[in-house]
C-alpha cells in the first residue's frame, strides 16, 4: 500500500537545508562516533596536509542529507534504504553546507523513490554528490 505522502511526491521536486559548521561541532562529532582522526581536530598536525587547516568530517556534512530527507523530503517516518556518496572537495571549518536533495524516480509498484543528493559550499562548489534510495513511510 502507498502512503498518501509518496502519492504526493513528483520527479523533480527539490528540498533544501544549510548549516554552517563550527570547530564545536567537529569535535561533537569525534566524541560520538570515536573518529578521532587528527586531520579534523589537531591543527598543528592539519597545517602540514593538502588542506593546510583542519577539515569537517565528510560523513557530518552528508549527515545534513540525512537531515533533509528526514524533515523535508520526502519527510517524517522515511527510512534510507541505501546511500551513495562520492567526496568531491574538503568541507573547510566555517563553510556554510548546502544539501539538496531531489526527487529522480518513484517506483510504481512500492512506495520506494530514488534521490540525487547533493552537498554544495558557500562558494557554490560541490562537496559531496550521491543518490539515495528510500522507503517513504508515514505522512497520512
Amino acid at each position: 500500500m502507498t502512503t498518501a505522502r509518496y502519492q504526493s511526491l513528483q520527479v523533480g521536486e527539490t528540498a533544501m537545508l544549510s548549516r554552517t559548521f563550527a570547530v564545536s561541532d567537529v569535535v561533537q562529532f569525534a566524541q560520538l562516533t570515536g573518529d578521532t582522526n587528527p586531520i579534523h581536530l589537531d591543527a598543528e598536525l592539519a597545517r602540514r596536509t593538502r588542506f593546510g587547516q583542519p577539515i569537517v568530517h565528510g560523513v557530518l556534512a552528508a549527515g545534513l542529507i540525512s537531515a533533509v530527507i528526514g524533515t523535508k523530503l520526502p519527510g517524517p517516518g522515511t527510512i534510507y534504504l541505501s546511500q551513495s556518496l562520492n567526496f568531491e572537495a574538503p568541507v573547510m571549518i566555517g563553510d556554510t553546507i548546502t544539501a539538496r536533495v531531489t526527487v529522480v524516480r518513484l517506483r510504481r509498484d512500492k512506495p520506494i523513490a530514488t534521490l540525487e543528493t547533493v552537498c554544495t559550499n558557500q562558494n557554490g562548489r560541490t562537496v559531496l554528490r550521491g543518490k539515495a534510495v528510500v522507503l517513504v513511510e508515514g505522512g497520512d
